[in-house]
């Protein structure tokens, strides 16, 4: 019983992270295979990415640019939580500890 219950659980917290339920629109998904994947989701205001991104660059450029860590795909990137953010990202709204998914609705 326990273990259905985790399934359930489970299934009601991802269920709306996968690629076929989430509305990608007109965003824009990279990755690059290296030991681990470089991911990226480009929107029109700015960029979701991994830990290989450096915010600081960003911030040179004045790009909008929010990191998550710890992810393996870009279904993965939805459920974390943003660790680090460009200044420009900071200014369109994105804050600390939102979710990549989050942080996707105002980089649309």
């Amino acid at each position: 019983m326990k273990n259905v219950v985790m399934i359930i659980l489970g299934l009601m917290f991802t269920s709306n992270l996968h690629a076929e339920t989430f509305d990608w629109g007109k965003l824009k998904k990279e990755r690059i295979d290296l030991k681990l994947p470089l991911l990226t989701i480009q929107g029109e205001k700015g960029l979701l990415a991994c830990g290989y991104v450096n915010v600081e660059t960003c911030n040179k450029t004045n790009e909008a640019c929010v990191i998550v860590t710890g992810v393996n795909s870009h279904d993965e990137m939805l459920a974390k939580p943003i660790v680090a953010l460009s200044k420009a990202a900071t200014n369109l709204g994105v804050k600390m500890g939102m979710t990549g998914q989050q942080a996707l609705a105002i980089l649309r």
